[in-house]
């Protein structure tokens, strides 16, 4: 599954002119964290709560000495004196394209904990947006889609197995998978791949294997 698959398509996008307070309303309205900053249809940075409440904290207390200079010159300082989007957003933003595959995205906002993520084209374009809401939506799918993905995406494309060699049944995202693929290889990178699968819970493999090296490191033994 990619994230073009379990994406939202319209997006409600600002400016860097709008408003700190137009685009506050807009958060406050629609019930979300997080807006795409968007100039001539690119994403230049992303306007998210912890943007709005770095101004809504107030004017903070002279420091002086070293930490002084640091907060004089950091972001901090620089939010707290916004009054537009582009002066107070988080820039550049971390995008994701859609063709990525949808646990990258599940990484990414774990890593730098963040709640969303516009999705771009290859020329920087928006094109959508994914939020934690989506993946979740995406791992509660039924059984039979979960199957459909591995035995199509992961089996066939790939690894390059013929279905057919496979018995894979999904029951409440627990995955067992039995039959006879080429080499060992195979059977151990297997399982690994359908972990990666949203909606699996667990793998469970009686995978057996014909060879214990791949093809090419057999012929260049009997050479």
């Amino acid at each position: 599954m990619r994230i073009e698959d379990v994406m939202t398509g319209a997006v409600r996008t600002v400016a860097p002119g709008t408003s700190l307070k137009e685009a506050a309303e807009i958060l406050a309205e629609l019930r979300i964290s997080g807006l795409p900053v968007v100039e001539e249809g690119r994403v230049v940075g992303v306007l998210s709560e912890a943007d709005i409440l770095s101004k809504e904290r107030g004017e903070a207390p002279y420091r002086g000495g070293l930490l002084g200079l640091v907060f004089e010159n950091g972001h901090g300082r620089a939010k707290l004196l916004a009054k537009t989007v582009g002066e107070a957003m988080s820039s550049p933003a971390i995008t994701i394209g859609p063709h990525r595959p949808v646990p990258e995205a599940a990484a990414v906002m774990i890593d730098k904990k963040i709640n969303r993520l516009p999705v771009v084209d290859d020329n920087g374009m928006l094109v959508g947006i994914v939020s934690r809401a989506d993946l979740v939506r995406a791992f509660v799918r039924p059984d039979a889609e979960i199957a459909r993905e591995i035995r199509e995406d992961v089996v066939l494309h790939t690894l390059w197995i013929a279905p057919e060699q496979l018995d894979v049944k999904v029951e409440n995202g627990v995955v067992t998978l039995a039959g006879q693929v080429e080499t060992k290889d195979d059977a151990e990178l297997l399982p690994e791949f359908v972990r990666r699968v949203p909606g699996v819970v667990e793998v469970q493999s009686t995978l057996t294997w014909e060879y214990e090296k791949p093809r090419h490191e057999r012929e260049t033994t009997q050479a």
